[in-house]
């Protein structure tokens, strides 16, 4: 685990009006009543506010808490992967009842300044575990809270509407950055895929392995458009800001393409067969309401499908474009992972799949 030298994180600290946007310097977005409900900091993952996807359901949340609960909220719209540990920092020196960091990259500073302010509490939304030197997973701090997402259940689903829908037998899967947490999306598309349409080949394309790739439209646009060119009929993103080159080339080629995080049906209208969402703003008020009633407590919590956290788009929308006996046939795959009668994998398998 890396541990950082109080110089260097007062550096950081002093950083923070450099590497964050004008909402850290001017975060306090406070929506309180009165100031009667706790007060929260959320920092957000790169790319921001208006991804239409994980940053704006972490921002729906903290508004609903804000709201509902009176919370006082400010919001860091980090632009750059190392400004989280200042963010997260800032917030904590400020004496915020509860400091969120957003997406798995916030693991390692998060579970870092945890530990250096025991009196905080901390949590990460899609949190990954922060490991020693012999990769081993160290144990959260107790006021900290890890909140991971069955993500490959919801993405089994999406694969198995694309296995139901293609006419080509050839469908794609675009992932942002290389990562275990990505990779469990596509883990569970694929056999999703595999579940409905046996020799069905899933093309497999990553934009990259370091954070920036969450944020590369043109790339997602020169995957997708070279998946649908190889036959693919419909693409799976999960690639934050770079989906919308996939949405881009969804509407050139005129193919399918599924959204990810949030309902992004408005990104290519028409061509959007679903969306694999995770309820980010559910949690994120559920965290602000446990450190409201003095229930909040640390440690690792998964959600998924059965928790309602986890899911998929079907409505208005999007309901033309799925015929009934698809829809059923989903729907019964997802209440037999709800159940536990299906067992959806984290890791991807390579049989019949073709990586690229």
């Amino acid at each position: 685990m890396t541990v950082t030298h109080p110089k260097i994180r007062r550096a950081a600290i002093a950083a923070c009006a450099v590497v964050l946007s004008a909402g850290c310097r001017d975060a306090a977005q406070s929506a309180a009543a009165g100031g009667k409900g706790p007060s929260v900091g959320v920092v957000l993952s790169t790319g921001g506010r208006g991804d239409k996807g994980f940053n704006d359901e972490a921002v729906a949340g903290a508004g609903r808490a804000a709201a509902a609960l009176g919370a006082d909220t400010s919001i860091a719209d980090v632009q750059r992967e190392d400004a989280t540990l200042s963010g997260v920092t800032r917030f904590a020196e400020e004496g915020r009842d509860l400091v969120v960091g957003v997406s798995f990259m916030a693991s390692q500073p998060t579970f870092q300044v945890a530990k250096d302010h025991p009196a905080g509490k901390f949590a990460v939304l899609d949190y990954a575990p922060v490991t020693d030197e012999q990769g081993r997973a160290l144990p959260l701090p107790p006021n900290m809270a890890g909140i991971t997402y069955r993500a490959e259940e919801g993405a089994y689903l999406a694969g198995a509407l694309a296995g139901l829908k293609t006419a080509t037998r050839k469908v794609g899967f675009v992932g942002g950055m290389y990562s275990p947490i990505v990779r469990e999306f596509e883990a569970g598309y694929t056999a999703g895929v595999r579940a409905v349409c046996s020799d069905c080949v899933v093309l497999v394309d990553y934009a990259g392995t370091g954070p920036a790739a969450f944020n590369q439209p043109e790339r997602g646009l020169a995957l997708a458009l070279a998946q649908y060119g190889a036959g693919a009929d419909v693409i799976f993103h999960a690639s934050g800001g770079t989906g919308k080159g996939v949405f881009q080339a969804a509407q050139q080629a005129n193919r399918w393409v599924i959204g990810v995080d949030v309902d992004q049906s408005a990104e290519a209208p028409g061509h959007v067969l679903t969306s694999v969402t995770k309820k980010l703003d559910v949690s994120l008020y559920g965290l602000v309401e446990q450190v409201r009633s003095g229930r909040f407590h640390g440690g690792l919590l998964s959600q998924g499908l059965s928790d309602g956290a986890v899911g998929y788009v079907y409505d208005a929308r999007n309901r033309p474009l799925i015929p009934d006996s698809v829809y059923y046939r989903v729907e019964t795959l997802r209440q037999a992972i709800v159940a536990g009668l299906v067992k959806v994998p984290k890791v991807p398998a390579d049989a019949r799949m073709s990586r690229r």
